[in-house]
Order: C-alpha cells, then sequence, then structure tokens
C-alpha cells in the first residue's frame, strides 16, 4: 500500500499546470511512497509529496482514486495498491530531492503531462485530477480568497 500526491497550481496567466517528478530510472510520473504504521493515505500522500518535491506548502482538496498495478520484485509476486490525492500549491519553488531519487521536476500544461508521463495508469489518475482542478477553478475554489479590509469609519466630533 502507498499513497501520493498530484500537485497543481495557476500560473499568472490563470493556465493549471501540473507538477511531475522524474524517478532515478528516467521515469515521469508523481510522488508517492509507502505508508508508515498508523499512517492514514491522505497523510502519507501529503508527506511522500512534500519529501520529494521540497514544497512545504500543500493545500490537500481531496482523494482522486487507487490504482493498482502488479509486479516482481526480488522473486516475488507484488501486487501494489495506490491513493492518490490532489494538493494544490501557491507557491515554491520544486527542489528534486536527490536522496529520494528524485532527478528533476516540472510544471506541466495538462495536455503536456499526459504525453510526458511514462505509465499508462498515471495518465488515468492525471485525467480526473485535471477534472477536478478545472472544476475547482471554476467555482474559485482552492485559492487563498483576499482578506476583506475594514471599511474606515469616520471619526465623530464631539
Amino acid at each position: 500500500m502507498s499513497a501520493g500526491g498530484i500537485i497543481f497550481r495557476r500560473d499568472a496567466e490563470g493556465v493549471v499546470r501540473f507538477l511531475l517528478i522524474k524517478d532515478s530510472y528516467d521515469n515521469w510520473g508523481f510522488p508517492k511512497g509507502h505508508l508508515e504504521e498508523a499512517e492514514s493515505p491522505a497523510d502519507a500522500a501529503l508527506r511522500e509529496t512534500a519529501e520529494e518535491t521540497g514544497l512545504a506548502d500543500l493545500r490537500l482538496h481531496g482523494p482522486i482514486r487507487v490504482i493498482d498495478w502488479h509486479f516482481r520484485f526480488r522473486g516475488r509476486f507484488i501486487h501494489k495498491y495506490c491513493h492518490f490525492f490532489l494538493f494544490e500549491s501557491s507557491a515554491g519553488d520544486p527542489v528534486p530531492q536527490v536522496d529520494e531519487g528524485i532527478t528533476a521536476c516540472r510544471w506541466c500544461p495538462l495536455d503536456e503531462a499526459l504525453k510526458a508521463l511514462s505509465y499508462e495508469n498515471a495518465r488515468g489518475v492525471l485525467r480526473r485530477a485535471g477534472d477536478m482542478a478545472r472544476t475547482l477553478v471554476a467555482v474559485g475554489a482552492g485559492r487563498p480568497r483576499p482578506v476583506p479590509q475594514p471599511v474606515p469609519r469616520p471619526i465623530a466630533s464631539a
């Protein structure tokens, strides 16, 4: 069982971009990793996403979907599940965390990100994340709202 995050950001022109990471095998994907003892999938996704990208101010918008796949590792057949969550990052530059096996990070519009991804099951998750991000943008959710400033009142004369 693992968990990961898909991070989006709106640039100055309002274009939604998604953050891709490149692993040490030259595969483009999303930050993810194992759950620690007693850790929820959402908490693990936040921790792994922050650890692998260097981004600290991540806002959780909700679950995207769970994907699964099969592979062999050291002669064992493994069936792996990964819970993906949508995060928004409004500031900061991602920094590839080499000690986490990340060699590069890049922001891409949805169509470019879909082409760059190395795995088909990741494309399905990104398509769903794209739908969620478009909805958030359309309803004005996700961005910090400006703090209303108090209206100055005239000082009453005595």
